[in-house]
């Protein structure tokens, strides 16, 4: 019986599996020879140049020089072309929304940035979405119809059953039930939500400390403390999105806080969120306390803390471990997972100085031993997440020659 055209196996499915891993190849090393990705894909020379010519010819590769400085003659270069399709990213917080587009290589070609100051808006949240991505896009020199696919990260999560968002009740405008509805209605591309600290998870695992990596946990504290489950390869969300939301956990050392959800708050995030630190360090007979927003106030004075051989500033030091510890020993107890990785300008500002104390402490408090590692993705990484969210999606879509 004869097969269809889409069925695995045939010519059809096979021609599109290695122009995939073709596409890929050329993500991964950048321009390359006909020879090279043959060599590099196992195809016969005739095939290599058959399928780049059937690339070539789809618009998605495009001949960029030749190779020198070789023995014999030079070879033509290929490479993806770049304005295949653009993906964008957002990163919402309280007081502004970061926006960017990157082209099909990953590479950012425009970013803006919106302040959202004050607990009641200027403008509608689909205002503000719009006027972010709109600045990113024309930073780019593109028109918002040339974004393929949009990620929006945002603390909490939208819960699946009501499309509403949960767990980020400081976010303010972002709570209406149609909200998810005016934006598809405003925007002409599809749109992702994704909670903030699952995509600096993302960002972390595709460019940074857990490439390789199939389970680990990311524990984020900036504006506020969470963490980002890793398990399989896949990000686990739970059922209503909320797979987590750490800063809620009770820990021994902090007050048992009751309606969690109406402040907004739990006993690890007043245990070891930046806003414990200013606290802690004047505890600790610290005089130079820096004022202002609590997540640039508990980054700079564990900065200065890592700098410190001795004396109250590495007492901070040694005290935000045992407490960010506390909590880990819950999570490691439970997931048992291979690595930790420490995000967060919170948390990255340590270094490995304070990794290392983390580490020690968590030995002491859990059976489970993960390897801790500080986050590499330092640059703006929950758009970056988003924006590599974004782009898995397009490449999926843009790069199926099968169609």
């Amino acid at each position: 019986m004869a097969t269809t055209a889409g069925t695995p196996g045939t010519p059809r499915v096979l021609r599109a599996m290695n122009d995939r891993a073709a596409l890929d190849l050329l993500l991964a090393h950048g321009p390359l020879s006909r020879t090279r990705i043959g060599k590099l894909t196992g195809l016969s020379k005739p095939t290599a140049s058959q399928l780049l010519a059937r690339l070539e010819a789809a618009g998605l590769v495009r001949v960029t020089g030749t190779s020198e400085g070789r023995p014999g003659p030079n070879a033509q270069l290929y490479a993806i072309d770049p304005a295949v399709a653009y993906a964008a990213g957002l990163d919402v917080t309280p007081q502004r929304i970061r926006a960017a587009v990157a082209d099909i290589t990953g590479r950012t070609v425009g970013e803006y940035e919106l302040p959202t100051p004050g607990r009641r808006p200027a403008r509608p949240v689909v205002r503000q979405v719009t006027d972010a991505l709109d600045g990113a896009v024309k930073a780019a020199g593109l028109a918002r119809s040339d974004v393929h696919r949009l990620v929006i990260g945002t603390p909490g999560a939208f819960d699946p059953g009501t499309g509403r968002l949960r767990y980020a009740s400081h976010l303010p405008g972002w709570h209406s039930p149609a909200l998810l509805d005016d934006l598809a209605a405003a925007l002409p591309m599809p749109v992702e939500y994704e909670n903030d600290v699952n995509l600096a998870a993302v960002a972390e695992q595709r460019l940074g400390a857990a490439r390789g990596h199939e389970d680990f946990v990311l524990l984020w504290n900036q504006d506020g403390l969470g963490a980002a489950l890793v398990l399989g390869g896949r990000l686990h969300r739970g059922w209503t999105g909320g797979a987590g939301e750490v800063g809620f956990l009770p820990v021994p050392g902090a007050p048992l806080v009751r309606h969690v959800t109406r402040a907004n708050s739990g006993g690890y995030q007043e245990l070891a969120g930046s806003q414990a630190l200013p606290g802690l360090a004047r505890d600790l007979g610290i005089s130079d306390v820096p004022t202002g927003p609590h997540a640039e106030a508990a980054t700079l004075l564990v900065a200065r803390a890592a700098d410190h051989a001795g004396g109250p500033h590495r007492e901070l030091l040694r005290a935000y471990a045992t407490r960010l510890a506390t909590g880990l020993a819950s999570l490691v107890s439970v997931l048992d997972p291979e690595l930790v990785v420490l995000s967060g300008s919170a948390l990255t500002a340590g270094g490995e100085v304070l990794r290392a104390l983390v580490q020690a402490e968590l030995a002491e408090l859990a059976a489970a031993r993960p390897r801790l590692v500080v986050g590499e993705v330092r640059e703006h990484p929950v758009l970056r997440g988003a924006l590599e969210s974004a782009l898995a999606a397009t490449r999926d879509e843009v790069f199926d020659t099968s169609r």
